[in-house]
């Protein structure tokens, strides 16, 4: 059993700066680094740190193949992952002393995937297999009719939301996985308690998970509505806290464990993510998230 994930890899610059540059200043930046970055490239760590078997789907420029032996020393199958000709994706980030960023994102080549590398993604995907797709690469509208044809489950996040995002095929999609400002933009609705009615109503189809941050998540599930707290820990860095988290559950529930224990682990890997800084990095390992839940549930 395995999880396809078609997924964005960019490489994240960033530059420590006093201040947002302003139009027409130019400023020093007293640190820089590049990383590995994109929901994508976060989940499938995620997804492989949890015990999944992972294969990615993407493209980035053949100068950045060292991102793709990155992804592969971390356990994933990166036969899908291509390196091409045009640029990668890629974000220019600017942060402050205070810990605000500003960030100019570019699709580069995850906005390059198509038919054929859908296709030749899911030739031998098997029904037990698990498709997963955010909204930062083309071509999300026939990976999700794609692989309902072939009758394997998706898994879907919608980040970042934009308005393409509700002319998809929603059909297609057998959970969905939201924040809580992502759910109120696709459901129109404002309040929580008129959010989960919608998506009770509108996407009785599928299994809905609507994070919340600190206030924990809950799971529409077969009419049922699980909610599972979250774990109280001193946050010093919120980035890839959702990825870490759909990783982390989709590990465990594809393999079929229990709704409530998959979130439980999900809440207890995110909580792990946020005492750290960075985004990859600051993904845990399975065995850090069995000793956080044994001493936060023993």
């Amino acid at each position: 059993m395995a999880i396809i994930n078609f997924g964005s890899v960019n490489i994240d610059h960033v530059y420590q700066v006093d201040h947002f540059v302003q139009p027409g200043e130019t400023i020093a930046s007293t640190n820089y680094q590049q990383l590995l970055g994109g929901k994508g490239a976060n989940q499938s760590i995620a997804l492989a740190a949890a015990g999944a078997e992972v294969r990615h789907v993407g493209k980035v420029n053949q100068s950045d193949s060292s991102f793709k032996q990155t992804l592969i020393k971390h356990g994933i199958d990166c036969q899908f992952l291509q390196c091409v000709e045009a640029p990668s994706g890629h974000a220019i980030i600017q942060v402050t002393p205070s810990g605000e960023n500003a960030i100019v994102l570019f699709g580069g080549a995850n906005q390059e995937i198509g038919s054929k590398e859908i296709m030749h993604a899911l030739d031998k995907a098997r029904p037990s297999d698990w498709v997963l797709t955010q909204n930062e690469t083309s071509g999300l509208a026939e990976t999700l009719q794609q692989a309902k044809q072939k009758h394997i489950k998706v898994a879907f996040n919608p980040a970042p939301m934009s308005e393409s995002v509700k002319s998809l095929p929603h059909e297609c999609i057998d959970l969905l996985i939201v924040n809580e400002v992502e759910a109120a933009e696709l459901s129109g609705e404002q309040e929580l308690d008129a959010i989960i009615e919608h998506y009770k109503t509108q996407w009785s189809h599928a299994e809905v998970i609507i994070t919340l941050g600190k206030a924990g998540v809950i799971m529409l599930n077969n009419q049922q509505t699980i909610q599972v707290d979250a774990f109280v820990v001193d946050a010093v860095d919120t980035t890839a806290a959702g990825d870490t988290f759909i990783g982390y559950f989709l590990a465990a529930y594809s393999q079929h464990a229990d709704a409530r224990q998959a979130l439980k682990r999900a809440c207890a890997a995110s909580a792990i993510s946020v005492t750290r800084a960075g985004a990859a990095q600051s993904i845990p390992e399975a065995k850090e998230v069995d000793r956080f839940l044994a001493k936060h549930t023993g």
